[in-house]
């Protein structure tokens, strides 16, 4: 493991470097392979599709005010259906693919960012994530600062004083869960590292070592950093298949397939067994609105036995107070076991409890979309389609260059809906 300055204030020894020196120069040594190239493009198409799935949101008219790179990012990640990567807990593309869209960048722009922003995360661990911190926001200004700086044609020591300045913004919090701010936090972090590269890029200075002291006030040395892995995003991502929150496609998976050939009616218990870890982000119980439903686990197991595969119109306000899915949500117990490293920590197992008496039980350990489940190319036309509607073509045959337009010309899609 390589040694790295992470003691607040330290002067660098001989030997030791700073992480932003060291991972500033792994983005600027970035040859992506054909295998980083396929899931940049799968990446591009999904973050896309998920964005264009938000038009008209209320959110776009909260936000009509901020520069384009936070109103993107904010868009993408409001419906909550865009990609994660485990190791880190982050949502790299929503961050990552419309920094790429706002400075022209290309392919290997978003993986120098994505492969950084993954590389942070994981450094930073569950540690950082359990406390409350929501990585996604705490991550992306360095991130996107070093998509922007790759775009732009950097050094490495420029990219690594981007890095740096971009610290300034690394911030937000689990508890935003379930509001508007969720999705502001993240907008705001993007558009704070593309700042950040520009300030360089102006003559601003910045010590390296600030992204050391705040790796050290905000989690726990030692850090490994994977500089040596051959995959630019380590552990690939994970596509999500509902549109709501990461911790909840398991549980969904689950209890969908329970539940086929059974009226809801007919559902009059619903236990869910499930590892603290596992659940870390689902901080409603009793959801008042479809984004507080998109983390709450009784809301999920619920329409997933009403709807069978849950999709945008089981996470509105709509759903929260159908009399039937409010039933079933009274009606699920939550056995949490304490610990766990991760949101697929173990596996989730769940018994669906008939009127007549009888117990189906079901367990699941990976979920569809998982880079242990990856979703197909035909999954994701389908995705695609579901989200973008009459654009999904436009979508689907979109390139880097392409990002941009689709965001900034985009129409209500014709299958939108309500995400409110």
């Amino acid at each position: 493991m390589t040694s790295f300055a992470t003691t607040p204030g330290a002067d660098v020894e001989p030997g030791v470097q700073t992480t932003a020196a060291a991972l500033a120069r792994w983005a600027c040594e970035l040859q992506p392979r054909q295998a980083d190239l396929d899931l940049a493009d799968i990446a591009l198409i999904d973050t896309v599709a998920v964005a264009l799935a938000a038009t008209g949101h209320p959110l776009l008219a909260v936000t009509a005010g901020l520069p384009e790179p936070a109103r993107w990012a904010a868009q993408a990640h409001v419906v909550d259906y865009d990609d994660l990567h485990l190791p880190s807990t982050t949502h790299i593309s929503t961050v990552c693919v419309p920094a790429a869209a706002a400075v022209g960048g290309d392919a290997r722009a978003y993986l120098a960012g994505a492969g950084v922003m993954a590389r942070i995360g994981s450094a930073l661990g569950w540690n950082h994530y359990s406390r409350g911190w929501h990585a996604t926001s705490t991550t992306a200004p360095m991130a996107a600062a070093v998509v922007a700086a790759t775009a732009r044609g950097f050094s490495a020591e420029d990219t690594a004083r981007a890095m740096a300045l971009a610290v300034s913004s690394a911030g937000g919090v689990q508890r935003a869960f379930g509001s508007d701010a969720k999705a502001i936090q993240v907008g705001l972090a993007v558009e704070a590292g593309i700042r950040a590269a520009d300030l360089v890029a102006h003559g601003a200075s910045a010590d390296p070592r600030v992204l050391d002291a705040w790796l050290a006030l905000v989690s726990e040395p030692p850090f490994d950093l994977a500089l040596d892995s051959a995959e630019a995003v380590p552990g690939g991502l994970a596509v999500k298949v509902y549109p709501c929150c990461y911790a909840l496609q398991r549980p969904i998976a689950c209890t969908s397939e329970l539940a086929a050939g059974l009226d809801s009616a007919q559902v009059e218990r619903i236990d869910v067994w499930v590892t603290e870890s596992a659940i870390q982000p689902l901080v409603h119980h009793r959801p008042a609105s479809g984004l507080e439903a998109k983390f709450c686990l009784e809301h999920a197991v619920a329409v997933a036995v009403t709807d069978r595969v849950p999709g945008f119109d089981s996470f509105s306000d709509a759903a929260v107070r159908r009399p039937e899915v409010a039933r079933l949500t009274r009606s699920v117990t939550v056995h949490v076991a304490p610990g766990g490293n991760g949101l697929l920590e173990d596996e989730v197992r769940v018994a669906l409890t008939t009127t007549d008496g009888r117990e189906l039980t079901g367990s699941i350990d990976i979920p569809p979309g998982a880079p242990g489940r990856p979703v197909t190319r035909d999954q994701l036309a389908q995705k695609v389609r579901d989200c973008a509607g009459d654009h999904a073509d436009a979508v689907l045959a979109a390139g880097w260059g392409d990002i941009a337009g689709l965001l900034r010309g985009s129409t209500t899609p014709t299958t939108q809906k309500d995400a409110s």
